[in-house]
């Protein structure tokens, strides 16, 4: 469908959104008891709506609705529509409801957007659940890792706002199924923005990669929600989460319930995951989550995970020692891994959790790992 023409107006909440669309969002369950930091358990600040970035239009250009009161009943249809090449941002907003369907942003789809208008992130649900060995619908064998992700995003410049993006594989139900990542969210686009935004998943919960080893992918996390117990936040890719809450789910071990991240940053880039002000919680028992281990994919040893965990709060599932090696004998202290600044009953300072000072630390900023070549910076909007 052609775009529609649209007048800049003064940017209007997420919530103010909404009632503009006529999506009359049932109202929110009762507020969960806040986190350190103020931000509830499914990774919104409550009561913070109008405080999230608005899209700066005075209408979207597309809307979804699964009853089939609005200009399309999927996502992947509104996507499908939207123009190629795009040199602004074209708006989906997507009305409350869960949407079962695989989504896949397309590289000749830039400066996409999608809204969820409910009230609160958990409002919108896009989902799926294939994982690594789910068969091909067409036969031609198994997804792999990639291949499962609900929600795939090649197109640059993308933005989210306000939903949830799961990946609901049962491994219980599934035992033939022996691998068990199943991807939410495959990003592979620069200057990504997710603000307000659920990830939920067990295994390789969100994949942030780029399209190629050479190329450095950017995006930025703010405000988010992810959860998952193995490797659940990975890949090659430049990330900033930034006032999260990265939740670790309990596998029932008394010893290892999982790893945070499995970065493989390439040598030649500095900068891989930055957490700054977030949250790391779990129900697993204290000591036996480790904040990450270094993935080397095809054993590529110029893939050198970089990982750094500044001004957060870490609960007790995080032990004395924080890191882990990675299978194939690739040492966790070949990584570049380290935290500055840290609280919490699992922020440990001992000789296997090394700190930057603070000097060193001035260097590691959400600024310096976004702006590359361009000077990207994302955050001058909120």
């Amino acid at each position: 469908m052609p775009a529609r023409r649209r007048t800049r107006l003064l940017a209007i909440p997420v919530a103010v959104l909404g009632l503009v669309l006529g999506a009359f969002a049932p109202a929110a369950a009762a507020t969960a008891p806040d986190l350190p930091g103020g931000t509830a358990p499914d990774g919104t600040r409550a009561g913070a709506e109008a405080d999230r970035p608005a899209h700066g239009h005075d209408r979207p250009d597309a809307t979804v609705s699964a009853d089939g009161r609005a200009d399309f009943p999927s996502v992947q249809a509104a996507i499908d529509a939207a123009p190629e090449g795009a040199t602004e941002p074209w708006v989906i907003a997507v009305r409350p409801g869960e949407y079962r369907e695989l989504v896949k942003v397309p590289a000749t789809k830039p400066f996409l957007t999608l809204v969820g208008t409910g009230r609160r992130a958990q409002d919108v649900v896009i989902a799926y659940d294939n994982a690594n060995g789910t068969p091909k619908p067409d036969g031609t064998g198994t997804h792999g890792t990639s291949g499962s992700a609900s929600v795939t995003v090649d197109g640059a410049d993308f933005t989210a706002r306000n939903l949830t993006f799961a990946n609901l594989f049962d491994e219980a139900a599934h035992p033939e199924i022996t691998n068990r990542q199943a991807v939410a969210v495959l990003t592979r686009a620069d200057r990504l923005v997710f603000d307000g935004v659920r990830f939920l998943g067990n295994q390789d919960t969100l994949y942030v990669n780029s399209s190629s080893a050479a190329v450095v992918a950017r995006a930025w996390f703010r405000d988010c929600y992810v959860e998952g117990d193995v490797d659940f936040v990975f890949g090659r890719a430049t990330a900033v989460f930034e006032g999260c809450e990265i939740r670790s789910l309990t596998r029932g071990s008394a010893t290892n319930n999982g790893y945070v991240t499995a970065p493989s940053t390439m040598i030649a880039n500095p900068y891989g995951f930055l957490f700054t002000r977030c949250r790391f919680t779990s129900d697993a028992p204290a000591g036996t989550v480790f904040l990450g281990r270094p993935w080397h994919p095809s054993n590529d040893p110029d893939a050198v995970g970089q990982v750094l965990v500044r001004d957060s709060w870490i609960g007790a599932h995080v032990g004395a020692t924080a890191w882990s090696d990675f299978s194939g004998g690739w040492s966790w202290r070949g990584a570049r891994f380290a935290e500055h600044h840290n609280r919490g009953p699992g922020a440990l300072v001992t000789p296997d959790r090394p700190q930057l000072t603070r000097a060193e630390a001035a260097a590691f900023t959400p600024r310096t790992y976004l702006a590359g070549d361009d000077g990207w910076a994302p955050f001058r909007r909120s």
